[in-house]
């Protein structure tokens, strides 16, 4: 048995993130970025010691502001307290309606960073969340070109993953647990850690992107165990809730690397490519990457609009 945590071994080689809105689990376990979602702001918002957060909002927002001004506010200030926690990024999604609006994924993106520059936040700290439709990677595409770096979550499958390494994304979010869900739910089986399908998928991303040099970094997220976490060990990145990393620091048992770039570059791959066409055909023949991201979508949204709810009653 090692003496030294799973977390401070995961340390070592992938960057750990945390995968909540919640300040004080960022303090506990000292993540280098954070991760945020509508549905991970909508619980915080629902706690008493953020209230001042959605006050602060509104106020900002001004009076007879539209409920998504308010939001883009509360999910600035959301961000600005948590950079003040970890020394890295963080990442700020764009609403989940959006998700098939090329241009209005855009200008929200470009609402939301000039909100954090205006605070004084450099770009360079903030990843805008984009879901992983062909729309949000085009507008990813756009907006990397004006050094505003994306995010592109709700990654199900290796096309979404090709797209958008080609079109030059900074990072990408391949849900694990979310898959895992899905194919327990169609088989009936249960997986080991190293059977996951979810594993398998970011595996399979993170080794093409190393065998073909694409900078895109890879972030594996939405974790149901914590087998699927060491069994991921040496991805880029990983953002992590605080259950889980709470036992990653309770564990002691040895860590090894299991994503390796030299070990990637000897895979036996070929090169691929996706026009728009060949994406939608491929993500359509994919009936879990289509049936998760379309959830996805509508789970954020629906959170998005509780949310809304939820500050108008603030608003009077």
């Amino acid at each position: 048995m090692s003496s030294t945590t799973q977390l401070d071994q995961l340390k070592q080689f992938t960057v750990v993130v945390a995968d909540t809105g919640d300040f004080a689990s960022m303090r506990q376990y000292a993540p280098r970025d954070a991760t945020t979602n509508p549905s991970l702001i909508l619980k915080a918002a629902a706690m008493p010691e953020y209230a001042w957060l959605i006050d602060r909002a509104v106020k900002e927002a001004g009076t007879g502001a539209p409920p998504a001004r308010i939001i883009d506010r509360l999910l600035v200030l959301f961000g600005q307290e948590i950079l003040q926690i970890v020394p890295g990024r963080v990442s700020t999604e764009v609403d989940a309606r959006l998700s098939f609006d090329r241009e209005g994924t855009v200008a929200k993106a470009r609402e939301i960073i000039a909100l954090y520059e205006r605070a004084g936040t450099p770009r360079e700290r903030i990843l805008i969340k984009i879901a992983s439709t062909w729309e949000g990677i085009k507008a990813a595409e756009q907006l990397q070109k004006e050094k505003i770096n994306c995010n592109l979550t709700l990654l199900f499958s290796f096309p979404q993953a090709v797209a958008c390494a080609e079109a030059g994304v900074r990072l990408v979010s391949p849900f694990v647990g979310r898959i895992l869900d899905w194919y327990k739910k169609s088989t009936g089986q249960d997986y080991s850690a190293a059977d996951d399908p979810g594993v398998k998928s970011v595996t399979q991303i993170y080794t093409y992107y190393k065998k073909f040099g694409h900078a895109t970094e890879v972030m594996g997220a939405s974790f149901r165990n914590r087998g699927e976490i060491t069994e991921l060990a040496g991805c880029d990145l990983l953002t992590i809730s605080p259950a889980l990393l709470g036992e990653l620091q309770a564990s002691t048992e040895p860590l090894v690397r299991k994503l390796d770039p030299a070990r990637a570059q000897a895979a036996d791959l070929k090169q691929v490519s996706f026009d728009e066409k060949s994406f939608r055909f491929a993500l359509n023949e994919d009936a879990m990457a289509t049936e998760k991201t379309a959830e996805g979508i509508r789970l954020f949204s629906a959170d998005i609009v509780k949310l809304e709810s939820r500050l108008a009653t603030k608003r009077g």
